[in-house]
């Protein structure tokens, strides 16, 4: 699948295309909505499918010091965006230049004249342009004096309120991973390369996997069962982790670190994902390492029989 910057040329044969226009950060089941739309109408019409993306979020732009909140990087929105069937995504680089283009050239001049898009699909409360000057309205009106067919799509709900990246981050952060996967349709998964860390897990007996968290939503600090997949081979495995700063040791350092059963390879290096299926417990500080190790072997215990049970 192609991946696009907005700043680039676009090849000839993505022109006229249909694009799907948001964030589309978590690609939850009311983005998912946005892109099938935009997926579905360009398959009838025989046209290339784009799903669009900002990067870095206009948040992080706008309020550089707020809290890591993301929930996919863009590598893993690309598998995402090639899974549900689009053709290529589009990355806006979202920098001082993107902020203040007014709604008009965004619509004239990136989407139309640059992209040579066709039609576009967006959520029904769908913002751009400076100031968040241009809407669902402002879309349909400006992009129709250029040939372009603007489509809304209503909100998807849950549990009677519109699903959102924001009750996912919620339900991460309230230790509810669970919840977060049904919003998802998938569980919430942290992608990184393993890091050497001091060994102390190895010392222990659960040697692990450390990855850095980086801009990842942090969710509630705690022991997880989790899944694992190497993406270079495709292996898929099972394990508990700790995602949090390690109170039992220190320096304190924010780190996941997921410990697989039944595996003895080395992951020094790989790129791995690792996905939060079930919260175990809080961090803890334990008063011996005698007993951080038995509180180990039952975090452990549990999450083998919680993911045994999950496993079809």
């Amino acid at each position: 699948m192609r991946w696009l910057d907005h700043r680039q040329p676009v090849p000839a044969s993505l022109r006229g295309a249909i694009i799907a226009l948001g964030n589309f950060d978590g690609f939850h089941l009311g983005h998912q909505a946005v892109a099938g739309e935009a997926i579905r109408w360009a398959r009838e019409q025989g046209r290339p499918a784009i799903v669009a993306t900002f990067d870095p979020h206009p948040v992080r732009f706008f309020q550089p010091d707020t809290q890591p909140f993301r929930l996919t990087t863009l590598e893993q929105r690309q598998d995402l965006y090639l899974a549900a069937g689009a053709t290529a995504m589009l990355v806006f680089h979202f920098d001082k230049m993107l902020a203040s283009t007014p709604a008009q050239d965004f619509v004239g001049k990136l989407l139309h004249e640059h992209l040579g898009a066709a039609g576009v699909v967006t959520g029904e409360d769908f913002t751009f342009g400076k100031g968040r000057s241009g809407n669902r309205a402002v879309l349909e009106r400006l992009g129709a004096a250029h040939g372009i067919e603007a489509r809304a799509v209503a909100p998807v709900l849950d549990q009677a309120a519109p699903v959102s990246s924001s009750r996912v981050r919620d339900a991460l952060q309230e230790g509810d991973p669970q919840q977060a996967a049904r919003l998802l349709t998938r569980p919430f998964a942290i992608r990184g390369i393993v890091e050497h860390g001091d060994k102390r897990g190895r010392e222990i007996g659960f040697p692990t996997a450390n990855l850095s968290i980086e801009s990842y939503l942090r969710p509630k600090f705690g022991v997880y069962a989790v899944t694992g997949k190497i993406l270079s081979t495709g292996q898929e495995l099972q394990g508990a982790a700790n995602i949090g700063i390690r109170p039992q040791f220190t320096p304190a350092k924010e780190l996941l670190e997921p410990h697989f059963f039944d595996f003895s390879g080395d992951l020094y290096g790989q790129e791995i994902e690792v996905s939060f299926h079930h919260f175990l417990r809080d961090e803890a500080k334990f008063n011996t390492l005698e007993a951080l190790i038995e509180q180990i072997e039952r975090d452990c215990d549990q999450a083998r029989n919680l993911l045994s049970a999950a496993a079809p």
